[in-house]
């Protein structure tokens, strides 16, 4: 049936009555509205999920505990007098230390890699190889500690480094920074040396203890030594000194002439995440044990040192030695960023570790949060 007439709507067997036209935007609105609610669900599931999984992350937190390593030396004077003290754990506050006295770096860098240790009070070079073999992951180098005091100390009878030839030399341990530093300069006086002891001179890594013994036994010809080692092969056992490593830094990488690093703070990548609040714990009393002694006279910072030696170390040191080392290191906060491409060549020169990128291995934002300056990360991390 059709019609002509104006207002009437022409049917044909089959059809709604309802228009064409009508019918397609009620379904385009009806598929609209499917879409939306079907959008509006995986949102919302996406938002849900989002949720829970933060609900479900541990926000940072402090630590219950603070596992510390550091050196019996008084180039880790900053521990030394921070643990004596009371500085860390007053800064620390509910989060308990624990501390652990280690003879050299590499030594250290094993028990924080196990998770032995959280923190250490360390040198640079072992710092370094950790975080090139871990590809970045293992440390953050957080704060210096010490800069200088480190030398070579020889047998009276040897005036140069052309004696050296056939001698018998000692390092605190294979890879440590002292031994870095020997071989690398052992390598620019021309001298072939290796890991396993041989060479035109032998090195043989050997606890600061034995190497003083061994040194007034007539077993070794010299040492390459941290403070107080240095000094008490040269007051207690007739030794000289042949190399002052500060005379090897002119200063060009870092600004500060005769400064390299010695001590640096670092910790592990993993704590810091998961408890921030306690790494700026650490740092707070690291600062006040760092500003102590650079504030307080000589006669007073040698006794509370040689009382944290004898607790730590277990034995007291003459206050000649006392003098002498500290006459030789400089307490400072800054790691010195800028010589770590040097160290890190220095590692490669002397065969215990491999040229690599170390950029990210410090991160000083917590320390100049802390101590309100700006201490530079040279690039190679964050500050």
């Amino acid at each position: 049936m059709t019609s002509s007439k104006p207002g009437m709507t022409r049917i044909v067997a089959g059809e709604s009555a309802v228009p064409r036209h009508k019918r397609a935007v009620e379904a385009a609105l009806a598929i609209g509205l499917v879409l939306l609610i079907a959008v509006g669900a995986v949102v919302a599931s996406s938002v849900s999920r989002e949720t829970d999984a933060q609900a479900a992350a541990p926000s940072p937190t402090p630590a219950e505990e603070l596992k510390l390593g550091y050196f019996g030396n008084i180039t880790h004077a900053a521990a030394l007098v921070g643990i004596n003290q009371g500085f860390l754990a007053k800064e620390l506050g509910s989060t308990k230390l624990s501390t652990e006295t280690f003879n050299a770096g590499p030594a250290a860098i094993e028990a924080l890699n196990a998770g032995a240790i959280d923190a250490a009070y360390i040198g640079p070079n072992p710092a370094i190889n950790s975080f090139v073999k871990s590809g970045g992951e293992s440390v953050s180098v957080i704060a210096g500690a010490a800069a200088g005091g480190a030398q070579l100390v020889v047998r009276p009878d040897i005036n140069s480094a052309a004696d050296l030839k056939g001698k018998t030399l000692a390092s605190p341990q294979l890879g440590g920074t002292q031994d870095v530093a020997l071989r690398a300069w052992l390598t620019s006086q021309g001298y072939d040396t290796n890991v396993d002891g041989s060479g035109d001179v032998a090195i043989n890594p050997t606890e600061n203890a034995q190497t003083l013994k061994l040194f007034q036994d007539g077993k070794l010809d010299g040492a390459w030594l941290p403070e107080p080692w240095a000094s008490r092969l040269v007051l207690q056992a007739g030794a000289k000194v042949l190399v002052d490593e500060k005379d090897l830094w002119d200063g060009a990488a870092s600004g500060k002439p005769g400064e390299f690093p010695t001590t640096i703070l670092i910790v592990n990548k993993t704590f810091a995440a998961q408890h921030p609040d306690t790494v700026k714990a650490l740092l707070r009393g690291h600062a006040k044990s760092v500003a102590w002694l650079n504030d307080t006279p000589s006669a007073e910072k040698a006794a509370v040192i040689n009382a944290a030696l004898q607790e730590s170390a277990g034995a007291a040191l003459p206050a000649d030695v006392i003098d002498r080392s500290l006459k030789n290191i400089i307490f400072t906060v800054d790691p010195l960023a800028g010589t770590y491409p040097k160290l890190l060549q220095d590692g490669v020169d002397a065969g215990t570790t491999k040229k690599a990128d170390i950029n990210g291995l410090f991160d000083l934002r917590a320390l100049n949060e802390v101590t309100g300056k700006s201490i530079s990360a040279a690039g190679l991390g964050q500050d």
